[in-house]
Parts: structure tokens; sequence; C-alpha cells
């Protein structure tokens, strides 16, 4: 049988060789689009790092097509090949740098094992529609629902070279949550006694006032941010006389970097918020202690007794394990930083604001997004209630 011609812009076999403890090469034949056939390689710590870099290697040559993916290739190439076009897309700053990192965890620990091997022209909808029913039963909506988007990603990329026609998970069946399970995981806003008790408990808890979780709380419910957003405000995003800050940078662990400062997650999210009275008061007591430098909130010193600020920036991760396990000594056990988001929408919407200034303080593009999640209806109404009497 005579071998596989290799197609223009495509590639043929992959081999591998070890050269040392957690050093693979990868190496295989393109034919570039003058017709010739050229060697590419490159090297991972595991075979799968290996081949997923060769693929984007040859992504990145000139004139390349992708279209040696075809109906015969396995969903875990198309895989690494949507991968690696997501990486080059955080890169160019088009997506959020989390997203490719979230999506290979799904793939990496759901997907992979049990649909990987599986070619592109076998994925159909009752085979991909059993492993989301069996995955919604073993591990719940939330990574389901991540886990049919990687799915339906990887789909949309082989449509895009050719491989498939139709997206077959187009007709798998949608993830929905039981009416209990809405109801448990409903978020809602702290009422005035909550958040007035909520903090008190915050200044009482040793641990948390050790971790500067009071003004941390504080600065989340006098802005709305995101967790990140808040620990990426360095006292020059300030304006005291204004009483306004900025708000155009998110904190992220990057692999192999570790933390980075880099642009919000979209334009929406770039934005200059005004501070109540009390924000204002709170930041100038901060500054006068941590010498207006840096970061807003630093990752405290951690060693016993100490009230020093390394001045580095705080691990959103850890900040929210902090937060996590104060509100659990508190016996707030639903309250997550996204409640402190709801929690200023849902005043803002008392006091009488449009759903687009509800959005534009949050940071979102789209207001339906706000109304849909973030905008308490059914919360105890205590009159318009502004952000600037939020603890009188």
């Amino acid at each position: 049988m005579p071998r596989r011609r290799i197609p223009v812009g495509g590639y043929g076999n992959i081999s591998y060789r070890t050269l040392a403890p957690r050093k693979v090469r990868a190496l295989t034949t393109v034919r570039d689009p003058d017709g010739q056939l050229r060697q590419v390689t490159a090297q991972g710590t595991s075979k799968a790092a290996a081949r997923e870099n060769l693929l984007a290697t040859i992504a990145e040559r000139p004139g390349f097509t992708g279209s040696n993916i075809t109906g015969d290739t396995t969903i875990e190439d198309t895989a690494a090949a949507w991968l690696a076009e997501l990486d080059r897309k955080a890169a160019d700053g088009d997506i959020s740098i989390n997203t490719p990192r979230l999506y290979r965890s799904s793939w990496d620990n759901h997907i992979h094992t049990a649909v990987g091997k599986l070619r592109l022209r076998e994925a159909t909808p009752p085979r991909l529609d059993a492993f989301i029913v069996s995955l919604r039963a073993h591990h719940g909506v939330a990574t389901t629902k991540t886990a049919r988007t990687v799915l339906n990603g990887i789909m949309r990329y082989a449509i895009r070279q050719g491989a498939l026609d139709t997206n077959p998970m187009r007709d798998v069946g949608r993830i929905t949550a039981g009416r209990q399970q809405k109801r448990e995981r409903k978020r809602r806003a702290l009422t005035h006694v909550e958040r007035e008790d909520w903090l008190a408990k915050m200044e009482a808890d040793v641990v948390a006032a050790h971790r500067d979780l009071p003004d941390l709380c504080r600065f989340m419910l006098a802005t709305g941010c995101r967790i990140g957003e808040v620990l990426a405000v360095t006292f020059d995003d300030v304006d005291v006389a204004s009483k306004t800050v900025s708000i155009d940078w998110t904190v992220v662990r990057v692999k192999g970097q570790g933390l980075q400062r880099r642009p919000t997650k979209s334009a929406a999210g770039e934005r200059t918020l005004r501070l109540p009275g009390w924000a204002v008061d709170m930041i100038v007591r901060r500054g006068d202690r941590l010498g207006w430098a840096g970061p807003l909130f630093p990752i405290p010193d951690r060693r016993r007794g100490s009230q020093r600020h390394t001045g580095v920036w705080r691990d959103p991760s850890n900040t929210s394990r902090d937060l996590r396990q104060a509100r659990d000594r508190a016996g707030y056990g639903w309250v997550t930083s996204h409640v402190f988001r709801k929690t200023v929408a849902t005043l803002m919407d008392e006091a009488g604001m449009t759903a687009r200034e509800i959005a534009d303080q949050l940071g979102h593009a789209r207001p339906s997004l706000t109304q849909d999640v973030y905008m308490e209806r059914e919360a105890v109404a205590y009159g318009a209630v502004a952000l600037e009497d939020l603890f009188d």
C-alpha cells in the first residue's frame, strides 16, 4: 500500500524521543506551501506537552492551513491544536489569560481519558451525550458545563479546518440544575444588618484581621470589583481629591511565570469608579500606614504578630481561600466575593440607578448579564440605600 501523501499545509506522523528526564522531543515532516517537505521539531516536559508545542509551531508556519485535520484526526490531536490557538490569543490579549488554563484543566482532568482517542468522525451526538450525562452524574453541573464548552470549542475548530460539516455538540442535551440545586446556589445580597455583622466579625477575628480582610471587604463593597481587580489596584490608581479609582488591571497567576498584573478581562472592565467618602477615608488610613506606594492590598507578612506588609501582589486564589476560612468561622458559609458584587448591584438598583449604570460599575459589557445574575430582586427593601450610607 503506497504511503499517504502529505497535503500542502499538512504534516505527517509524529515521532518522539526522550532526551532527558522530563524532556521529550517531538518530530514530524510538514509540506510547506511550495510543496517541499521539511522537518519540524519541538520539545516539552512530556510526550503530550511536546506534541502540543509541535502543533503550535506548525500552526505558526506561513501558509499553514490546518488541512491535516480530517475526520480521521483524533479529538486529542484536534484539542491540542485548538488549545495552542487559545494560548496565542491569550498572549495577544484577545482573550483572558485564564481561559486556556481553565479549558486545559477540564480537558486534562475530565475529557481526555473519556473521549480523547475517538476520531472526529466517531464523535457522534450519542457518544458525546453519554459522556456529558456521566460527567454530570459524577461531578456536577459546573464541571460539566465547562467540559461541554471545551468540546463545543474543539468541534467548532474542526469545522473551521474542514474536518466536520456540522457540530455534534449542537445535538447534545442541555445541562440544567435541579430546582433545589438552583435554590441552594442562588447568590443573594448582604442585608444592612448582615453587612454590619460581617465587618464586626472580620474585625474581631484575629486571623482575618492579620490577613487584612476587613479593609479588603470594605473596598469590594465600595466598588463591586472582582477580587483580582481589587488586588491589582495601586495607590497610583486612586485619586483622593476627586474620590475616584481607576480599574484597568487584574492580578492573575500565569503558569511558569507566577503572579502578573494584566489588563482586565475585557474593554468593559476598564473603568473609573467614584468612591464613597467612607472608602476614601479607609484608603487614606492605609496610605499613611503603607507609604502611598505599591498595591493597595499587598500580601500581608504572615509572621506571627507582624503588622508589616510586603508590598508585593497578593494571590487571588489564596485570598479567596482566606475569605472562605473567615466566612466559615463567622457563620456565613454562603458568602463569596461575588456576593459583594451582588450587594453593590442590589443597592444601586434600590437607589434607582439604571441597569446600564450598574453594568458599568461592575465592568459588564451587557446590562442583561447584570440584570440576570447580579441584581437582587428579592432582597429585603431598606429604601434607596446609596453606597455612601452603606455603614451608617
